[in-house]
C-alpha cells in the first residue's frame, strides 16, 4: 500500500475541520464497533474484528463522484479509513452511508502480464465473484455473469502538510457475515505525483464494514 502519510506533525498547526465528520487533521474520533460485534455474531470474519477506541486522524481524502455525491475519507497512521458519502462532503453534512475499512493484505505484481491478470480485459478484479484463499465474495457494483468495468477516481489526498493525488481503480465485493456484511474493496493505486506506471504500484485488498453515524463521534 502506498505509504501516505508520516513525517513530523508536531510543528504544524491543526487545520480545519474537514469533511461531514466536522474533524480535523490530528483529531480524534471514536468509534464504537459494538452493534458490529452483535451483528457479526455466527459469523468468521477473514480478519479479527476492529476494536472499539480512538482514531487519530492522520490525512484526509475527498472525491467528487457526481453532482449530488461527494466521498470524504479520514486515514489513520496505519491506512485504515473511515468513509463518508454525502451531498457536498461539508463540515456538518447530512450523511448518506459511513463504512470503516482497514487493510487486509497486498500484490505487487511483477510486469505487464501480471497487471494483465488482475486488471486487463479478463482480469480477476471485476469478475462475479472472488476468492480469496477459499474466502468467496460476490460482487457488489454491477449486474449480470460478465466481468463489470472497474470503477476509476482520482482522490485528493492532504496530510497536513502536503497535497497529493492518488488515482484509484477498483471493484467492491462483499459476503454475508452474520446478519450483517463484510466487504472486500480490492483497489489498484497510484501516486499520480510520484510518475507512477499506468498499471499501478499495488493491488490492496481492504476489509471492511458498514457503520452508523451514531457509532462515530468526534472528541
Amino acid at each position: 500500500m502506498i505509504s501516505w502519510f508520516g513525517g513530523n506533525k508536531n510543528e504544524r498547526s491543526l487545520p480545519e475541520e474537514l469533511g461531514p465528520l466536522s474533524a480535523a487533521i490530528g483529531g480524534a474520533l471514536e468509534i464504537d464497533f459494538l452493534s458490529l460485534e452483535a451483528d457479526a455474531l455466527g459469523g468468521e470474519p477473514a480478519m479479527p474484528l476492529p476494536q472499539s477506541g480512538p482514531f487519530i486522524i492522520a490525512g484526509y481524502g475527498e472525491v467528487l463522484l457526481d453532482a449530488a455525491t461527494v466521498l470524504s475519507r479520514y486515514y489513520d497512521e496505519e491506512n485504515r479509513l473511515i468513509q463518508v458519502m454525502s451531498a457536498s462532503g461539508k463540515p456538518g453534512d447530512v450523511i448518506d452511508d459511513i463504512s470503516f475499512y482497514q487493510p487486509w493484505d497486498s500484490v505487487v505484481p511483477a510486469g505487464q502480464s501480471e497487471w494483465n491478470r488482475w486488471t486487463g480485459p479478463a482480469g480477476l478484479i471485476g469478475q462475479p465473484s472472488y476468492d480469496a484463499d477459499g474466502i468467496l465474495y460476490n460482487r457488489f457494483w454491477g449486474d449480470g455473469p460478465e466481468r463489470a468495468q472497474l470503477v476509476e477516481f482520482v482522490e485528493k489526498v492532504n496530510d497536513g502538510g502536503t497535497q497529493r493525488s492518488i488515482h484509484q481503480t477498483c471493484m467492491l465485493y462483499y459476503r454475508p457475515l452474520g446478519s450483517t456484511r463484510e466487504m472486500l474493496l480490492i483497489n489498484v493505486e497510484r501516486d499520480l505525483d510520484l510518475g507512477q506506471s499506468q498499471a499501478g504500484s499495488s493491488v490492496e485488498f481492504l476489509i471492511g464494514y458498514g457503520l452508523a453515524p451514531a457509532d462515530v463521534r468526534r472528541v
